[in-house]
């Protein structure tokens, strides 16, 4: 390629990767608009306020709460010293140098910024426009080169931060100190690079500063379904990430560290960061900010990026991340068969997040609520399996069911199902319940049909006496029985006033009628978004998130007895991956527990087969090499389908990735079950 063609697209690479500095900005200012962290200047440097959505917020919040962690632990380290710096390097608009010198953390200590000459020609326009910046410097003409502003405790260079001699050269010149006490700070700017340069960067900072502190926040984990549909969005925006390539986890960059001259180095992934050094108390104060019910998005974003310090010099050891006991994996290692389950598509177009299924006949899925990309669905669709293989109907309830999400439909042993509870919004869980029943058939339809009318959806709102639960969402309702009556057993969830709940409630179904049955043992902790399957005549409930928001690995059985039942608490070894917002079946005496959410993206979960009788466990792999999208198995549902090979479909699920985009499964998978049951 001729060198002009190659500079013009290194030039198009650098402008795009400009751009990411004012989406940044703009995120940045909505979450503090919103209450989560207080920055009062961060509004001075965009043209227009736009509000994020509650995940964007908390996501930049917990990025900004890293960050500002790490340089507070720096200050409170060199206090004593006479001459503290912050190198910030990509700095873009960051707010950094007038938030701290308003909260007057700024003695004996200088920041200097760095870069790209546009983005810091950008920069020195908005605060000498602004008299509240530029009243926050010491009076200072413009300077030649590449030094933009210069005060006396500030100074911002425009320069490619890949041009060691040229950055050497101007710092030298600006006052910065080499021996002095130094964070090198750099907030997702190098892994723009190509590694060959950002490994440069590191190397030459460790090289020149000997009493130094690294703080970097950056992306990882690019295989799984999240991280491919990461690494899509900044491909599109011209902005490719680079060093998830070749360091693909936090210990593959803990390496990549102490290669390259830096003597220590702890890195976490923002999960641990957040549960285990933002005290609880901060925790609860953000968690109520705004409404909020993204958990499998939020777990995910956060498990996808990382805080890193690297330390050069022992004075400066002080200063790195503690290691939180945060989230560790079960004590034992999970056992892992070598068989991996196949995973094939079903040409049928269904999509939707937070549905809820049921089996209500043999070859006949019922799926009602949920969201997709055309909306909230209050239409219902019924999957039927015949000669050809399934279609999809949609179907018009008699009466309507409203936009649900995170509900429950439960099959009830006379026939006919029960949907109960969700939520259309976070702030709006909707109560009552409803019986539903299918009509006739119609004639097979093509394999993707819309044609209405096939199947009639019969509903009828049911008048229940006695004390109705509080409503709620991503609870469980499942069958058990109890001195020859069935009860619909609803345990846990959440609703809009409580984060999590651990009350379970009984439903005669034969009297429409909610009454107390007596219930023995230590229940499981309040929870949503687990599972719960009919077992023995009671049930057994496995994972969930619970009140710290933890995903639980618990398997919990609760039995009957004669005065009502008990909980029981068995013991699995080798402890399974914890999750939640994952899918189970109970098959015979085995707990076939299928997809969710765990905080650690190198162990996201797959399918665990757990023995009830002999309490053991076993980790299987899928194998989805036929599945030409991301697959994602959160907010999905499933049923085991009645062929004559034993088999799982998979209906729907996917999420919102963060800013990358919302992505929808958008056709059902068979799951085949030979390996797990032979």
């Amino acid at each position: 390629m001729p060198t002009t063609n190659r500079k013009k697209q290194k030039q198009g690479r650098d402008t795009a990767v400009q751009g990411t500095n004012d989406s940044s900005v703009v995120s940045k200012v909505s979450a503090a608009a919103q209450g989560y962290f207080h920055d009062i200047f961060l509004q001075h440097f965009v043209c227009k306020v736009a509000r994020r959505a509650p995940l964007i917020n908390r996501g930049y919040y917990v990025r900004w709460r890293a960050v500002d962690h790490c340089i507070r632990r720096f200050f409170q380290v060199t206090e004593n010293c006479p001459k503290r710096q912050i190198l910030s390097l990509g700095a873009g608009f960051d707010s950094l140098y007038f938030r701290l010198h308003a909260d007057e953390a700024l003695i004996r200590a200088v920041v200097f910024e760095v870069d790209f000459p546009d983005v810091a020609r950008r920069k020195t326009a908005l605060i000498n426009s602004n008299i509240t910046l530029r009243g926050m410097l010491d009076a200072h003409l413009p300077s030649p080169g590449p030094l933009h502003v210069s005060s006396g405790q500030y100074h911002l260079l425009g320069l490619d931060v890949r041009e060691e001699s040229q950055v050497v050269e101007a710092l030298d010149a600006a006052g910065l100190d080499w021996a002095a006490p130094t964070l090198i700070l750099s907030e997702v700017v190098l892994t723009y690079m190509e590694t060959q340069w950002s490994d440069v960067v590191i190397s030459w900072a460790a090289k020149l500063l000997p009493q130094s502190l690294f703080v970097m926040y950056e992306q990882i984990h690019p295989h799984d379904p999240f991280g491919r549909i990461m690494q899509d969005h900044f491909l599109k925006l011209n902005s490719t990430l680079h060093a998830v390539r070749q360091y693909p986890d936090t210990a593959a960059q803990r390496r990549r560290f102490l290669d390259k001259g830096w003597e220590q180095c702890v890195c976490l992934d923002m999960n641990d960061f957040y549960l285990g050094l933002v005290p609880e108390e901060e925790r609860c104060r953000v968690e109520v900010l705004e409404p909020f019910d993204e958990y499998e998005e939020w777990h995910q974003k956060c498990s996808h990026y990382f805080i890193l310090t690297a330390s050069r010099g022992s004075f400066m050891a002080q200063a790195l991340l503690s290691h939180p006991p945060v989230s560790p994996l079960p004590s034992k290692s999970p056992s892992w068969s070598p068989a991996a389950l196949s995973v094939k598509t079903i040409p049928v177009c269904v999509e939707g997040l937070g549905m809820a299924s049921t089996l209500v006949s043999p070859g006949q899925v019922l799926l009602t609520g949920g969201s997709s990309r055309g909306g909230r669905g209050a239409v219902a669709r019924v999957l039927l399996r015949g000669q050809e293989g399934w279609r999809s109907i949609s179907v018009e309830p008699s009466v309507d069911l409203g936009v649900r999400l995170y509900h429950t439909v439960t099959s009830c042993p006379g026939g006919g199902a029960v949907v109960y509870g969700g939520r259309s919004s976070p702030l709006n869980p909707i109560g009552g319940l409803f019986k539903v029943n299918l009509g006739p058939c119609g004639p097979p339809g093509p394999l993707d049909s819309d044609d209405r009318g096939a199947v009639k959806l019969c509903v009828e709102q049911m008048v229940c006496t006695g004390d109705h639960p509080p409503p709620r969402w991503r609870h469980t309702a499942t069958i058990v029985s109890h001195k020859g009556k069935n009860f619909l057993f609803v345990f846990g969830g959440k609703n809009e006033s409580e984060a999590v709940l651990g009350d379970g409630h009984f439903l005669c179904l034969e009297q429409q009628h909610w009454t107390e049955i007596p219930v023995e043992g230590a229940a499981p902790e309040a929870l949503h978004s687990h599972s719960a399957c009919s077992y023995e005549g009671g049930m057994v409930v496995f994972g969930g998130l619970n009140r710290r928001g933890v995903p639980l690995g618990d398997t919990v059985i609760l039995r009957p007895n004669d005065r009502g039942f008990w909980w029981d608490r068995i013991a699995v070894q080798p402890p399974p991956i914890p999750r939640y917002s994952h899918s189970a079946h109970v098959i015979g005496e085995k707990l076939v527990v299928v997809g969710g959410v765990w905080l650690h993206s190198d162990s996201v979960p797959c399918v665990v087969v757990i023995n009830l009788t002999t309490r053991s466990s076993m980790e299987l792999s899928l194998d989805t090499t036929s599945v030409p999208w991301p697959l994602m198995l959160h907010s999905f549902c499933s049923e085991l389908t009645d062929s004559e090979e034993p088999e799982l479909l998979l209906i729907g699920g996917g999420g919102n990735c963060f800013s990358f985009g919302t992505h929808f499964n958008p056709q059902p998978v068979t799951v085949d079950l030979r390996p797990v049951l032979g």
